[in-house]
């Protein structure tokens, strides 16, 4: 996981979200507005409605590769995920900055899970609903799962490069930090699901032939124009998390420090 970049949605989307959370805000209760949520959500997100149209094509431009998940970087993105679950959190339930595209393995994944840091106390709570609990508003308290819109993931968690592939929290051990990367992992099964290390391993490596293919053409004589050419192909390939990861652990990594050491220009792509 990366911050995703931010990309402007049209005016007309924006007054249209807003519209609707209006309408939301004033279903009735707390219960009502839950219930109203999930039901006028899974009716306004279809193709066709413009204002869904538009969420959904800037919600691309912010995806890795060719739409790729924001969560796991592997799947092909095609569900608007609500970072914070709308069955929790009516009010947010078409609140731009709530959105990011997902993938049909990560959404249901996430789905309702959801924790925070309980207020006055602290506490890693889980708020989830029960299945035939009172609906009744959550605790109040701060986030645990991380938040790409607004939140940097490389700063709570790394890639183990030399071995397993696998997401490990940045943090010291029990501190906020390290719980909130460690919840957001298991949440998101990032290393759970085998095929996804495995995929950042060959990313590794396709990311790595890609600079060794740009220094080759750099040194036989390519044009500007064709390196930056090749500049693109890494810069929006999946699983942009390994290329963070090799440029942060490149003075640990001998085979990748070579090449950084040629290339230099590549630690800013």
């Amino acid at each position: 996981m990366i911050r995703l970049p931010e990309k402007p949605l049209p005016a007309e989307a924006r007054e249209g979200l807003v519209k609707y959370q209006r309408e939301l805000d004033a279903a009735g209760d707390y219960a009502e507005r839950v219930a109203q949520a999930k039901k006028r959500f899974s009716a306004l997100n279809k193709i066709g409605n413009p204002i869904f149209d538009h969420v959904k094509v800037t919600l691309s431009a912010m995806c890795s590769g060719v739409r790729r998940c924001a969560y796991c970087e592997d799947s092909v993105a095609d569900e608007v995920e609500h970072i914070r679950p709308k069955t929790l959190y009516p009010e947010v339930a078409f609140a731009w900055a709530n959105y990011l595209y997902a993938c049909g393995v990560c959404n249901p994944r996430k789905n309702d899970h959801f924790a925070v840091f309980a207020e006055g106390t602290n506490v890693l709570t889980d708020v989830r609903r029960e299945r035939g609990a009172p609906v009744e508003p959550p605790i109040p308290g701060r986030p645990v799962f991380l938040d790409p819109r607004v939140e940097d993931p490389t700063e709570f968690m790394e890639l183990d490069l030399r071995d397993t592939y696998y997401f490990v929290p940045r943090g010291r051990a029990g501190t906020e930090a390290h719980r909130r990367a460690q919840y957001t992992i298991t949440v998101l099964q990032l290393n759970q699901r085998e095929v996804l290390p495995q995929s950042r391993r060959a990313a590794y490596w396709d990311y790595l032939a890609h600079l060794g293919n740009y220094l080759r053409a750099k040194t036989q004589g390519f044009s500007r124009e064709e390196l930056d050419l090749l500049v693109k192909q890494v810069r929006t390939r999946q699983h942009p998390s390994v290329w963070a990861e090799m440029k942060r652990q490149h003075a640990r990594l001998p085979a990748v420090l070579r090449l950084f050491d040629q290339v230099p220009e590549a630690l800013g792509w």
